[in-house]
């Protein structure tokens, strides 16, 4: 039996997980790491946190596999996209903490080519609305604010990249300096219909092109993974935005099909096959993944809090003690007592793209108590995926008929049945619910011939259906109580 590893670097845990010929898991192990704040609004990541917690996920599912070194055939790389990194390019040494997708400190710089007229051109490029979630403006930041980083940068000295190109960096034999398309069309910085990064944009954002990584296929080798990591080289065949990843693990290779991601926030992508979609919804246009130097496209929108609000329940207000208990207590109350809750504790990300919304709880009486607070945050998760589906719908003139989801909330039977009834569509969810690491070794089991095109179709299997049983009077008033909660998040914190 051959194997293929894939290492999935998220937000806030970096895991392993091996997957046999027939694309079932046969061990995982994932490390949570820290989350750092120094400012409200900034978040960050120490890269050494990131590498050392990956390398330690990437050994311990190997041992519990009990898998033999020389049957993994390849690594497939999966990780957050529009975090970014700087480091040395001769010592592999980061110049500065990783600057995570969530951090707004770079909202002033995008408030600056806005007012320099540079918003439409974002767009029409890159397929992306400006906003300090991409990794353009905070690698500005990173060139402006590190001693002496622009001028190395501009010798060649520096390399820049999502978590992706930094991984493959660091684990690979050589320290190859790629991204695939994917990442890249997360930077702003990289125009999606030309294939190449774009010249007007690096100098609006005055990049060095020197810093900028090659740009490869989604599925091909990149390098080998240094023996010292696992003790043995290995191809690292495949590097791939998480949310692209997990809409190749559930098998969306049609237009129109669907999925949602629940992990720290919402990613929600559509399939909208070789041509690019560009939205009146103020969606994203992204690049699916490209195979054989040819890009499908997508249509993307973001929920930046989802299960990070269940976090915040549990860690930051003690309402519930584990994630698991938010779904008994949520299910306890027979509705939400006309409690609604906006988490926009970075501001909200698509359809509404509002960078000064406020985290805000409306409805509270004296008879609201615990089980309305956690019922109303897993609802808001639902809300917010239904916003951006609604959108795409509009932008793609397709009707939803399934949504296939993935990611550790979709494990709430609560929250996906709550999911269906306010879309009015059913819910699928896979038995293997690691799609996003699944698609990674999909792409890298296709890169070695593991798998053919074919093969790939019969990979991702349904374990349960969710299906709408709300009446659809009921669907309307929660959804417009719904946005006027939202409405009340709106322009919180002052420009």
């Amino acid at each position: 039996m051959k194997y293929i590893l894939a290492l999935d670097q998220g937000t806030t845990s970096s895991r392993a997980v091996l997957f046999d010929g027939d694309g079932k898991p046969v061990a995982s192990h994932g490390i949570e790491f820290p989350q750092l704040y120094p400012k409200p609004g900034w978040v960050e990541h120490r890269p050494d946190d990131i590498l050392a917690s990956q390398i330690e996920a990437a050994r311990k599912a190997v041992e519990k596999s009990g898998v033999r070194l020389k049957d993994i055939e390849a690594v497939g790389i999966t990780s957050q996209s529009e975090t970014t990194l700087l480091w040395e390019r001769e010592t592999q040494k980061p110049l500065h903490n990783a600057i995570v997708w969530q951090c707004r400190r770079t909202a002033p710089l995008i408030e600056r080519l806005k007012r320099d007229g540079l918003g439409n051109v974002v767009r029409d490029r890159t397929g992306l609305i400006p906003d300090a979630y991409f990794s353009g403006t905070k690698l500005q930041w990173l060139l402006d604010t590190v001693p002496e980083a622009r001028a190395r940068a501009e010798k060649g000295e520096l390399c820049f990249g999502t978590v992706d190109s930094f991984l493959a960096s660091s684990l690979c034999a050589g320290h190859p300096h790629v991204t695939d398309a994917t990442n890249a069309a997360r930077t702003m910085l990289y125009n999606i219909y030309e294939h190449r990064w774009d010249d007007a944009l690096l100098r609006a954002m005055d990049i060095p092109a020197q810093v900028l990584p090659k740009v490869v296929d989604t599925s091909g080798v990149v390098g080998m993974l240094d023996k010292r990591v696992l003790g043995r080289e290995i191809p690292v065949a495949a590097l791939v935005g998480d949310q692209q990843a997990a809409l190749f693990g559930h098998g969306c290779f049609a237009p129109g099909m669907s999925k949602n991601t629940y992990g720290t926030g919402c990613f929600l992508l559509m399939n909208t096959g070789l041509h690019p979609v560009k939205s009146v919804s103020d969606l994203i246009t992204t690049i699916a993944w490209q195979l054989d130097g040819k890009a499908r496209y997508a249509l993307e929108g973001s929920v930046f809090v989802a299960g990070a609000v269940v976090k915040w329940l549990r860690d930051e207000m003690g309402l519930i003690a584990s994630a698991a208990e938010s779904e008994e207590i949520a299910a306890s109350i027979a509705d939400n007592g006309n409690v609604y809750f906006v988490p926009a504790f970075t501001g909200l990300g698509a359809p509404h793209w509002d960078m000064y919304s406020r985290g805000t709880i409306v409805g509270l009486t004296r008879g609201t108590g615990r089980a309305h607070i956690v019922r109303a945050a897993l609802e808001a998760i639902a809300y917010q995926s239904a916003d951006v589906l609604e959108a795409m719908s509009r932008d793609s003139s397709t009707r939803l008929n399934v949504l296939h989801v993935d990611g550790g909330a979709s494990a709430n039977d609560f929250l996906m049945q709550f999911q269906a009834d306010i879309l009015g569509t059913r819910v699928q969810r896979p038995a293997v619910i690691e799609s996003t690491a699944l698609g990674a070794a999909m792409l890298a089991g296709r890169a070695v011939g593991l798998w053919s095109d074919e093969q790939l179709r019969g990979l991702g299997k349904s374990e349960r259906e969710f299906v709408p049983n709300m009446d659809e009077a009921t669907r309307r008033h929660l959804l417009r109580q719904w946005h006027r909660a939202v409405e009340k998040s709106s322009g919180w914190e002052e420009a």
